[in-house]
């Protein structure tokens, strides 16, 4: 007997029905019925439920993203993006602070030729959909689930990842798509077709600084977006596939094929004709390429500087610094700048005349050189061949053979090591208002800033604080030290003998005299009669707050790297009376309406020390002006102004420094190189009074010309008429005499040397160069910029260096031997020691006063 196939699957159903009955009947199945739903088998009514619940929990979720993602009113200011404008103290706008380099053009500026083959290529439906293809969306989830991925996003999901890629994100999972897909839907409902096209094309990134078609185009094909053609429009329309593997520039095979295939695209859709078709894509790619650089305005690293500190500012308040059109109203002067720049320039040029020189001899940069093969073995070029784990990686021994006979690299090489930089900063010392601020000499070839983040010895600008140091103990400008050889005592038994160019004359010489022509030994001396501790305490309280200072002997000499920003608002503060005040960059901060949201005044100086011994310290250096290492302002720069100020050269001329103190400003300037092993290899340019200076001497002489600056200010000279001055004037003259009582004994009394008085030559106005110590091992330039948070975002906005790597320290010049005279004192000849912890006993007791040197033992 046949049974048929229905026949059978009823009885095998009959059975299984059967058998089911029997099992929810029995004890075990009565068990199992009474157990919660979520630990049995469902039933067919729980299903159902299952099955209703699904599209309720989804649509449930969607509503609850709608609030997290962009609100229309934030779609409506993306179109109307508002960047921040820096104005400069004159009203001169100094630069903005947008999202990205793009220029807005209208939809009616941009030829018909991209938009076909957009729409055409990226969302052929564009017109008929609402945000969403949902055609397209199903299709690409088969082809995806099928091992062949495809995206399915419409122009308007596009847009909405180009405005949004933080909210947003670009994550493959199902929350991107959802949050992109509301979004979306937000743009459709507020912006018509073309709106949602034309903002689409001024927010699409297309590589190399570049935003927008408009800037595309200029950088691609050095065209305005009107005047694309088809094939040019069809290559910037490919790229959007992927911007690096499209890339015309290094891959112009696949650009190409990608170009044809956006062709293609617009003849399937009827944008293009066939023959058209056959004749364009034999065509071959044609670039007319050059980078966009984004503008960097007149004060490029100020602007940096400011944005850091901006940015805080607008999280704190609940801004956004690339959209809300905020106007920052800054210290920063446009006619100082822009003064400041071309004494930056000039000064260049004329250094960078005298290394090309020095360097292209023999002698300067060969193959044989141990400096330029180790220069070579710090390239990127041969870590790259030596790098171990690639299938072409050579040993060292090649590699620095293959490079050394490569002309091209050499040279550039030989270009970047031996480019001079240098810094320049202008501040008013009565609110450390910012007044100009030039962190090297080109924006666009370094964007490092030689002004906060460089840490450069200041070599013989810092000995002022151990000459202040030294007031503060009771020392006076007229007390004298004998020029003689000395030997400082080392943790470990070593031995420092710091030296100056000459040999010491064994007479005497006047505080305000060795400070004037920047005697080492008299310095180093001082340092160790005043306390290292006491000399960073100064410095520390007049505005060397950033930098590490190491208590070591050498730091009198000016071994521990600080930054010119440091050193300029330091000087600010001796300038203003012995008060410090933290670097200002803003005065205020508009909204695009012009309506104040906020103000910022200096804040209350802190009183560093007694007005008179400040005083003090400025008529010392007012002596560096007159017959010292800085007569170069006066003779050469003819500014007969109230000024003081000081020079500083490192070892080997690694570092050039000056900085010059007027009543109104206080400027100052570094001239060296990024890598101190490098120098100028010239003892006479080197000198901070021929490198630093005359960035300096050119600025100050427009400026006080100007009627910005009242060239005819003083210093202002402390109160002396209170009623225990006398007293304390006559203490002071008793313990003078009897810290002098054993002079006065003695058969010879101590001379003065004549050079403490007038410096001898035979014209009356030869140049006095300092004494330069050596650079310790520790020391160096910044290799490269960091992060930086503001210690006090109302006062001190943004200015805090960052920390530097070091470079190798150089072997000292041996001193020439020869008589000690003003004219011919170098900076050449003191090694440093190591820097160590200090730990040598002072030579006075800590309150004993300083107007008499310490007797010889």
């Amino acid at each position: 007997m046949r049974v048929s196939l229905n026949e059978l699957k009823e009885k095998c159903l009959a059975q299984a029905k059967l058998l089911w009955a029997r099992t929810q009947a029995s004890a075990l199945g009565q068990r199992i019925a009474a157990l919660p739903w979520w630990r049995r088998w469902p039933t067919r009514r729980e299903w159902l439920w299952f099955a209703a619940a699904l599209p309720a929990l989804f649509i449930v979720y969607v509503l609850l993203l709608i609030p997290l993602t962009p609100s229309i009113s934030d779609i409506r200011k993306a179109k109307l993006d508002q960047p921040t404008q820096i104005l400069s103290a004159d009203g001169k706008l100094i630069g903005e602070f947008k999202r990205s380099n793009r220029q807005w053009v209208p939809l009616a500026q941009i030829s018909p030729a991209v938009i076909k083959a957009l729409v055409a290529t990226e969302d052929h439906r564009f017109y008929d959909h609402h945000g969403m293809d949902f055609t397209r969306t199903v299709g690409s989830v088969i082809h995806t689930l099928n091992g062949n991925p495809q995206g399915g996003s419409t122009i308007t999901q596009q847009l909405a990842r180009n405005l949004y890629p933080t909210e947003i994100g670009r994550a493959r999972n199902v929350n991107r798509k959802l949050k992109e897909a509301i979004t979306a839907f937000k743009i459709e409902a507020l912006y018509s077709k073309q709106e949602i096209l034309e903002t689409y094309l001024n927010t699409v990134p297309f590589l190399y600084n570049a935003f927008g078609i408009e800037m595309a185009a200029r950088t691609y094909f050095d065209k305005s977006a009107a005047k694309l053609t088809v094939l040019e429009s069809a290559t910037l329309v490919g790229m959007l596939k992927g911007n690096a593997y499209y890339n015309p520039v290094i891959n112009p095979d696949r650009a190409l094929a990608r170009r044809n295939t956006v062709l293609s695209q617009m003849v399937k859709r009827g944008e293009l004709k066939d023959d058209e078709f056959e004749r364009l894509k034999k065509r071959p790619m044609r670039l007319d390429f050059e980078r966009q650089e984004e503008p960097t305005g007149m004060a490029p690293h100020f602007s940096q500087q400011l944005r850091k500190w901006l940015i805080a500012w607008a999280d704190k308040n609940d801004y956004n610094i690339y959209t809300d059109g905020l106007v920052v109203r800054t210290t920063l002067d446009s006619r100082l700048q822009n003064w400041a720049q071309q004494a930056v320039s000039r000064q260049m040029n004329t250094l960078q005349g005298i290394a090309n020189t020095n360097w292209s001899r023999r002698d300067g940069w060969n193959a044989d050189s141990a400096l330029v093969q180790q220069l070579v073995r710090e390239s990127n070029e041969f870590r790259k061949l030596t790098r171990t784990g690639k299938a072409d990686a050579i040993n060292e021994e090649e590699a620095i053979k293959k490079l050394l006979s490569d002309k091209a690299f050499m040279k550039k090489l030989r270009e970047d090591k031996t480019r001079v930089q240098a810094g320049f900063l202008a501040m008013d010392p009565r609110t450390s208002a910012v007044l100009a601020w030039v962190g090297s000499r080109d924006y666009a070839q370094d964007a490092f800033d030689h002004v906060a983040q460089a840490r450069r010895q200041p070599g013989s600008t810092f000995k002022p604080f151990v000459y202040g140091a030294a007031l503060q103990q009771g020392a006076k400008p007229d007390d004298t030290r004998k020029d003689e050889a000395i030997e400082i005592q080392l943790p470990g038994g070593e031995v420092w003998s710091p030296s100056d160019a000459t040999e010491p004359t064994g007479v005497a010489m006047k505080l305000s005299d060795a400070l004037a022509y920047s005697k080492n030994t008299i310095t180093a001396k001082l340092g160790q009669e005043v306390g290292m501790d006491r000399v960073i305490k100064l410095a520390r309280a007049l505005g060397v707050r950033q930098s590490p200072l190491e208590a070591v002997p050498s730091l009198a000499l000016g071994s521990s790297p600080v930054t010119l920003l440091e050193m300029v608002n330091a000087y600010g503060s001796i300038a203003n009376s012995g008060r410090f005040i933290p670097p200002q960059l803003v005065t205020r901060i508009e909204n695009a309406d012009g309506e104040l949201l906020a103000e910022f005044t200096p804040p209350k100086p802190d009183v560093v020390w007694d007005e008179e011994e400040n005083y003090g310290l400025i008529e010392m250096m007012r002596a560096v002006i007159d017959k010292g290492t800085g007569r170069a302002i006066r003779k050469q720069y003819g500014i007969r102004a109230d000024v003081a100020g000081k020079t500083g050269t490192t070892q080997g001329n690694a570092d050039g420094w000056f900085l010059l103190m007027h009543p109104q400003i206080v400027t100052g300037a570094w001239a060296g190189f990024n890598d101190s092993r490098i120098t100028l290899k010239s003892d006479q340019w080197g000198q901070g009074s021929r490198s630093a200076l005359p960035m300096v001497g050119d600025f100050m002489s427009r400026a006080l010309r100007s009627p910005m600056l009242n060239a005819k200010a003083h210093f202002t000279q402390p109160n002396t008429t209170h009623w225990w001055s006398s007293l304390v004037e006559g203490l002071r003259d008793k313990v003078n005499q009897w810290g002098s009582s054993d002079e006065k004994d003695s058969d010879k009394p101590e001379q003065v040397a004549p050079a403490a008085t007038t410096p001898p030559s035979k014209s009356g106005d030869a140049d006095v160069v300092e004494s330069t110590p050596s650079s310790p091992p520790d020391s160096g330039v910044q290799a490269a910029p960091g992060t930086a948070s503001p210690s006090d975002l109302e006062s001190s906005p943004g200015l805090a260096p960052n920390d530097a790597a070091t470079s190798p320290a150089k072997t000292p010049i041996q001193a020439p031997n020869q008589t000690p005279t003003p004219s011919s004192w170098s900076d050449i000849g003191t090694s440093l020691p190591p820097a160590a912890p200090l730990n040598v006993p002072l030579s006075t007791p800590p309150n004993a006063p300083l107007n008499a040197a310490p007797e010889a033992k």
